[in-house]
């Protein structure tokens, strides 16, 4: 009796330790996909996030504790996602920098605004993200209607095409990304060709043969990278030399492996400037890359994403979720890609797109509306 009452009370002092160190931390949740053919972006987020809990815990974490980062890999797959997002609210996660797709990023929000958790999102661009009235869901990147208004805008008067043909993965992102940029093309340009492929596949020669016939003068893809580059190297095999164009899901140097430097020479993509024109970046990119190598796309916006959510936590004094999400809303970031702001819907204020061009293999600035 004696020794059963002795374990039940080593046993209780082991659990009162734990949740005293349990206690002593808060976390932080970083989810995209970390393995699968999109694992590079996942490793981008969490890597830029990586790297600013690093810098916050060496400062003595936020509100005295330290900054405990878990990670949530969602394999780009809606489901998983959704599977990710409980994960994190069983964990006690008090904010999430993520996800990656728009796919995995709207399903997982409807977890997170039941549970009263703030979400920063690096990269989802679908507008419908933030259209569905949440007030803890945020993004410090563009949206997929300015992303696609500039593509149109460059085709129609920078290029001046008469025909083109655009393509999508029938993903969220892919086709919602196409869509606008239809919606911005209008009765500008013939669109002489307009469907979907399945993200995953491998081979699009049929799909192309058949826009081959109709002689565009342009592609457009509404996609990711693993495609994007497919698509582009298996049109120059069957003589389709028109110019590709995408958006930021494909502006990645796996882009150029995939294609072939020769193949994907010329491609137009649209992206926020180059943050190494920008001075507030400057010594985060230096640091980032001599810790990691070259910077990810989205490694900066989610560097950025962690810090505005460590920030907006220590401004409230608190980690109870609608604190932090009034602080979001309210707050001023100062930040590596500059000074951002949050709209009422959780949208950046100023979301600048451009249009690159791929040169000898790298991407460089083409053109700024």
């Amino acid at each position: 009796m004696i020794r059963r009452f002795l374990l039940s009370l080593f046993a209780i002092v082991i659990l009162s330790g734990c949740v005293k160190k349990e206690d002593n931390v808060i976390n932080l949740g970083i989810a995209g996909p970390m393995t699968g053919d999109q694992a590079k972006m996942g490793m981008d987020f969490k890597n830029g996030v990586t790297f600013a809990v690093e810098e916050w815990n060496s400062k003595g974490g936020v509100l005295g504790k330290k900054i405990k980062l878990i990670v949530g890999d969602d394999q780009r797959d809606p489901k998983q996602a959704v599977s990710v997002a409980n994960k994190f609210v069983t964990q006690g996660t008090k904010g999430v920098i993520g996800h990656f797709n728009s796919s995995c990023s709207i399903p997982a929000s409807d977890v997170y605004n039941r549970a009263g958790i703030p979400m920063i999102t690096p990269a989802s661009t679908n507008p419908q993200l933030t259209e569905k009235g949440y007030t803890g869901v945020f993004r410090v990147c563009g949206r997929d209607d300015q992303q696609g208004k500039v593509a149109a805008d460059f085709i129609i008067t920078q290029l001046k095409l008469k025909k083109i043909a655009v393509i999508h993965d029938k993903t969220t992102y892919g086709q919602g990304l196409a869509d606008e940029f239809k919606k911005f093309i209008g009765d500008k340009v013939e669109i002489v060709y307009y469907g979907g492929i399945v993200q995953g596949d491998k081979d699009f020669k049929t799909v192309l043969i058949s826009i081959k016939e109709k002689k565009p003068e342009l592609i457009y893809f509404g996609g990711i990278y693993p495609e994007g580059g497919l698509l582009v190297k298996q049109s120059r095999e069957i003589g389709l030399a028109v110019p590709f164009m995408s958006g930021d899901g494909v502006i990645d140097p796996k882009f150029v492996e995939i294609a072939g430097a020769e193949s994907a020479e010329g491609t137009y993509l649209t992206f926020s400037s180059d943050p190494n024109s920008i001075p507030t970046a400057k010594a985060f990119i230096e640091a980032y890359q001599k810790k990691y190598g070259e910077l990810g796309p989205y490694s900066i916006y989610a560097y950025d994403a962690a810090n505005i959510m460590l920030k907006a936590i220590e401004a409230a004094g608190t980690t109870d979720g609608k604190a932090i999400m009034d602080k979001l809303h309210s707050m001023e970031f100062s930040g590596a890609l500059g000074n951002i702001k949050f709209d009422a819907k959780g949208d950046v204020t100023m979301a600048p797109y451009v249009v690159w061009i791929t040169k000898g293999g790298k991407f460089v600035e083409h053109w700024k509306p």
